[in-house]
């Protein structure tokens, strides 16, 4: 089902939460809503799922204004972060309780809930009550009472915050696996960016309220629109340095660096990713500095490298050994910079 916010507004009182938001949900499309504590991105979710009302705008669910409809006549599901079990019922009661309030059937209902436990590896819980669980489970059964019901639309607000690391990865596929098995529309809120990243058809970032981009995952990191974006997506985050453009060349300090674009700006700020930057010899490199720090990671090793007032973060082969104040170069490749204009942190293209 198609979910369609059409310059949708809010405001808390003289606070203006989410600005006009445009935003178009296809058909079975996993969208994921992302953005730091206060971007207006778990206020939209809100909204779509009926438990605000908005300020202006419209919000339609398969061509249906529901802008003013009751969350109950929306064909909506949502899981929160807190699960919201009902501690005395079983599993299968909870599972089964959007089925009970609309008077299905016993047999019929009991099929439907081993049906959806056996997708959720549920089955040999049915009976125990959400106290005899872990969280991975407790989400697993929150995520099934919302399957059970086969909504036109998931609406998820950070379901996997509460688990410890190595249980949200794993939820992660799971969540992934299973949305793309049922082909139901999902709306996913998070302020992981790895998650969104992971899980998302399209992302849109949110801050301030604003929509800031909305595009597949690799556009976002490849082709970030603003500088927001470009500091806000990637870990570690790209670097930035702060200089001018003259005729495409950008001057820093009386670094020169050649990019790309042919214009000429008083203040710019010049971005590139750790993996675009490598170590080398000080009279190799575009820019020279000194090793601050080195950090084994696993697969690589994360070198701090201070140049000037800046800090360059390097991804550098797993075994790079260098003492901390030892001069290296900073190789920079030229064709993955990325310049922004400093005054509207809109990108240089």
């Amino acid at each position: 089902m198609t979910v369609t916010l059409n310059k949708v507004a809010k405001s808390f009182g003289a606070v203006r939460v989410l600005e006009e938001l445009d935003l178009i949900v296809e058909p079975g499309e996993f969208v994921v809503l992302l953005g730091a504590s206060g971007s207006g991105k778990t206020t939209a979710l809100r909204m779509i799922a009926g438990l605000d009302t908005t300020t202006s705008g419209t919000i339609t669910i398969a061509g249906r204004d529901v802008t003013n409809v009751l969350p109950k006549n929306r064909d909506v599901a949502m899981v929160f972060q807190s699960y919201a079990l009902y501690p005395h019922k079983t599993v299968a009661e909870n599972i089964g309780y959007p089925l009970t309030i609309r008077g299905i059937p016993r047999a019929e209902r009991d099929q439907q809930i081993r049906d959806v436990a056996e997708q959720v590896q549920l089955i040999p819980y049915l009976g125990r009550y959400p106290r005899q669980l872990s969280g991975g489970q407790r989400q697993r059964v929150a995520l099934a009472r919302a399957m059970v019901r086969r909504p036109a639309v998931f609406l998820m607000d950070e379901p996997l915050s509460n688990l410890d690391a190595q249980l949200r990865g794993h939820m992660r596929a799971e969540l992934k696996h299973m949305q793309g098995q049922l082909g139901i529309t999902t709306i996913y809120v998070t302020h992981d960016q790895v998650e969104a990243m992971t899980l998302g058809h399209r992302v849109a970032i949110l801050e301030g309220g604003k929509l800031q981009q909305l595009a597949a995952p690799r556009t976002i990191y490849n082709d970030p629109a603003n500088l927001f974006v470009a500091q806000f997506i990637g870990s570690p985050p790209m670097n930035m340095l702060q200089g001018s453009l003259d005729s495409g060349t950008f001057n820093r300090d009386g670094s020169k660096i050649s990019t790309n674009i042919g214009q000429s700006l008083s203040t710019v700020v010049l971005g590139v990713r750790p993996e675009d930057c490598r170590v080398t010899a000080p009279d190799q490199g575009t820019l020279t500095g000194d090793v601050y720090a080195t950090e084994l990671i696993g697969d690589h090793s994360l070198v701090t490298v201070k140049t000037g007032p800046d800090m360059l973060t390097i991804k550098a082969v797993k075994d790079f050994d260098a003492p901390v104040g030892s001069k290296v170069g900073i190789g920079l490749a030229s064709d993955r910079l990325y310049l922004f204009d400093k005054a509207t942190g809109l990108r240089v293209r």
